[in-house]
């Protein structure tokens, strides 16, 4: 695990607020803690990984309303949400939107643990396929309206034949452009440029 990874926790009541601060500490992670959604958003960093341990019930903004709002502001967050008996069914509904666990009170400290150190792995990969997504945007960024018709139709499958007959040029000039793009974009094959065109950054 990274060094003093950072969890923030939204909890409204202070006593399970310093206590699951306390545990996780304990364990390594660098904590920063709130009592209200709000809060927590006027010190958002979205450049960084957001690994979010929020109570279901909350003061206006909830712990599922939280979740909701991050992922449409594109934040992609790791969240585990803290949850009581009756808000179950909520919980289990919040998991199929993506929210990584729940977690019931009265908890057991290693299954908290647990979930916490999931919702870390999630939320780094997550800020890494970000990082790799903003990349490969910068990259295209760099390529001539010409290549961007040829990578178009390098990713529909044509080959440079084609793509010189749909275009009206050469297949040598076909051929230019592709290399132009492999070289632009960093990808050592055309597999790897189609994944890359596709969004498929595994």
């Amino acid at each position: 695990m990274d060094s003093e990874p950072t969890v923030f926790i939204v909890e409204d009541d202070t006593g399970m607020r310093n206590a699951v601060t306390l545990l996780l500490r304990s364990a390594g992670f660098a904590v920063r803690s709130y009592p209200s959604a709000e809060t927590f958003l006027m010190e958002l960093d979205a450049s960084k990984p957001i690994c979010l341990l929020a109570d279901v019930r909350l003061p206006k903004m909830d712990g599922i309303a939280l979740f909701r709002h991050l992922v449409g502001l594109g934040v992609e967050p790791a969240v585990v949400v803290i949850t009581g008996h009756g808000d179950i069914p909520m919980a289990v509904a919040a998991l199929k939107e993506g929210v990584v666990d729940f977690i019931e009170k009265p908890f057991d400290p290693g299954v908290l643990l647990e979930s916490v150190r999931d919702a870390w792995r999630r939320a780094e990969a997550n800020q890494e396929r970000k990082a790799v997504a903003a990349d490969i945007e910068a990259r295209r960024s760099t390529l001539s309206p010409r290549e961007l018709d040829v990578l178009k139709l390098l990713t529909q499958g044509h080959l440079n034949k084609v793509i010189a007959a749909k275009l009206g040029m050469s297949t040598r000039t076909a051929e230019h452009h592709r290399a132009r793009i492999m070289e632009k974009m960093g990808a050592r094959s055309l597999s790897q440029l189609v994944k890359m065109q596709l969004g498929i950054l595994s």
